[in-house]
């Protein structure tokens, strides 16, 4: 699967940008949330009829703490005034408003991820390409779909690469710091 970047589309309809930001609301979930085991993963993603070992004993749940959530959120509102656009109705704007309003979040998004996130692919291969997963995987990185049976070695096309965290640079918070303002209010004297 190729991809031009430096095209640039004509038009953007909502409904193509509202799933793009609800792309990247899951992408900050999937960063914040702490990864489970890769047993109790594996038993969760197979198909019934994937031989899966049982997990001996049930995994142990954390509670997430939302700052950083919380943080990444506030910096999104800050450089793309995310919270601010997907607050806003839509209903009433023309496609052409919608995607030069895309246009401010998109930028700023991406100088959020470059400024605070280093990202690699998972998977080095190019897209559409076929691989050969072994016994052993990391089904943490590697989501199989498709009709899933039977058990690794499992050969299939590459359709998205993935993308992984190697670094995360969020700014330190200071004590008593209130994460759950993401935008003071303004009042202008």
């Amino acid at each position: 699967m190729n991809i031009d970047l430096t095209a640039m589309p004509t038009s953007l309809d909502a409904g193509h940008f509202g799933l793009a930001i609800l792309a990247l609301l899951f992408f900050i979930l999937f960063i914040t949330k702490k990864s489970a085991p890769k047993e109790t993963l594996t038993s969760q993603t197979a198909k019934p009829d994937t031989e899966v070992p049982a997990p001996k004993a049930p995994a142990k749940l954390k509670d997430a703490n939302p700052d950083a959530a919380l943080q990444l959120l506030t910096l999104l509102q800050q450089e793309a005034r995310l919270v601010d656009f997907l607050n806003e109705d839509l209903g009433d704007y023309a496609d052409a408003d919608i995607g030069a309003a895309a246009r401010v979040v998109h930028e700023g998004g991406q100088k959020v991820l470059k400024e605070y996130f280093t990202l690699a692919p998972v998977r080095e291969e190019e897209e559409e390409s076929r691989i050969t997963l072994a016994e052993g995987f990391n089904a943490t990185e590697v989501r199989l779909t498709g009709n899933v049976v039977g058990q690794a070695p499992f050969t299939g096309t590459l359709i998205h690469r993935g993308w992984k965290a190697t670094q995360v640079k969020l700014p330190k918070l200071a004590e008593g710091h209130d994460a759950k303002v993401i935008a003071a209010a303004e009042v202008e004297l």
